[in-house]
């Protein structure tokens, strides 16, 4: 079927793009898109470094260019999302300014500059019969990436796929729609002008949900689904996927404030993971204080958060300590609010702390603050979290500040990736062997 408001390329008509498709429809439309991919990545991962970084850096220069574009396609999303009266932390994660495309332009020079992850040798031996093994790195093939809100990841998500020589297949939500397509014009006239295949990274051309049950079930083009956004979207994505998934729960991200914590540093590591920039990922969500700390170090952290526009839900002990604390419900604990709402709970000591984190967590990312080595020690080494940190800011759990260039999301599973999903966890590998002739013996 010939679409003439998609061909890969073209900008979609919006009154088309945002209304529901008949089913053949979304499956000639998703088809083709696979189709399309698959061969792209076939190419993709033929080409040389020097092909992809021209990409990469061509595709920044067309960013810095369509500011004024970018921000124009931005403005329309912001004004739906104030008439839907999103909050103002999910209105931050949408925003873009000058500074941020700048910052999304020096992020894809940045992944350009990383080595190549395809074709780097992981380990070779030789048997004792001659044959020489080598595994060798290699791009996993064709990425489908379902992401929310944050118009930035179509930035990152296709340049970490491009580096990585995988083809993607990227699908916005409908909240950054037009923002995310004026950054994907910028990373096509980027595989344009380094003569690589623009289907190298197409975008879904419709909000229509059927689209992502589609692409959650096209195992013969998508090698790998890679989801970033909010519970209901990971569960659908888990519950629904015929092809692997890279999950990526929900930021459920602690910080236990020991004993032995400096009150400074303690106050000061607070307030930015969870003020910093609250509708992130790493953004912290529940306070954990031990009972020696109540009356030394709490309260200071308690007024500062709430003279910056934080609300407190506290348990009772927290809430004895200030009545500008609310109280805390048991759902308080398992809540991401990616807003300036922080949960703060009393505990004795860090086996209740560590405890209260393998309940209630998502094994994202959590954080203690202590002077104490033995106990930072013990908290580093029981919690299991994909990220676990001592005297630092969650908000630092991010691929860009691993050196990492960038990242797709935070995988929380344990197979393949976990953590910060860059460009190595975008690779497989092979087997290459060597012989002189050997035979295996009967």
């Amino acid at each position: 079927m010939i679409w003439p408001w998609y061909d890969g390329s073209e900008q979609v008509n919006p009154a088309i793009a945002a209304s529901p498709l008949r089913d053949d429809d979304i499956d000639a439309l998703m088809t083709g898109i696979g189709r399309a991919a698959r061969t792209a990545a076939t190419a993709l991962g033929r080409a040389g470094r020097a092909e992809k970084d021209a990409a990469l850096h061509a595709a920044a220069r067309s960013l810095r260019n369509s500011v004024p574009a970018i921000r124009a396609a931005n403005e329309m999303d912001m004004s739906a999302g104030r008439a839907r009266q999103l909050t103002p932390a999910l209105l931050d994660r949408l925003m873009l300014d000058e500074k941020r495309i700048e910052a999304m332009a020096k992020g894809l020079e940045d992944i350009a500059a990383l080595p190549d992850p395809v074709g780097r040798i992981l380990a070779e031996w030789t048997r004792p019969n001659g044959l020489r093994i080598a595994r060798k790195s290699t791009p996993l093939g064709v990425i489908g990436i379902i992401y929310e809100s944050r118009p930035n990841v179509t930035a990152d998500a296709g340049a970490l796929c491009l580096k990585s020589g995988n083809a993607a297949i990227l699908r916005g939500g409908s909240e950054s729609y037009h923002s995310s397509r004026a950054i994907w014009d910028c990373l096509q006239a980027g595989l344009e002008e380094a003569g690589l295949p623009r289907e190298a990274i197409q975008m879904v051309p419709t909000t229509d949900r059927a689209a992502v049950g589609k692409l959650l079930a096209m195992t013969d083009y998508v090698d790998v689904i890679v989801p970033r956004g909010g519970r209901s979207l990971i569960e659908r994505v888990q519950a629904d996927a015929r092809v692997p998934v890279f999950a990526h729960l929900e930021g459920l991200v602690h910080m236990y404030l020991d004993r032995a914590a400096d009150p400074a540093m303690a106050t000061e590591l607070v307030v930015n993971a969870k003020m910093r920039r609250p509708g992130i990922c790493g953004a912290l969500e529940t306070l954990l204080v031990h009972r020696d700390c109540l009356t030394t170090i709490l309260p200071g952290i308690l007024e500062k958060l709430l003279a910056a526009g934080c609300e407190i839900r506290g348990d009772d002990t927290v809430r004895a300590l200030d009545n500008r604390v609310v109280p805390a419900t048991e759902l308080d604990w398992r809540t991401e609010y990616l807003d300036a709402i922080l949960s703060v709970k009393a505990v004795a000591d860090l086996d209740e702390a560590t405890d209260f984190i393998e309940a209630h967590g998502s094994h994202h990312t959590e954080s203690i603050v202590t002077d104490d080595q033995v106990a930072a020690d013990a908290f580093l080494d029981r919690v299991d979290s994909a990220i676990v940190m001592h005297n630092a800011s969650t908000q630092f759990a991010d691929g860009g500040e691993f050196g990492m260039g960038a990242e797709i999301g935070i995988s929380t599973g344990r197979m393949h990736a976990r953590g910060p999903v860059g460009l190595e966890q975008l690779t497989s590998f092979k087997y290459v062997i060597r012989g002189s002739g050997q035979a295996r013996p009967s």
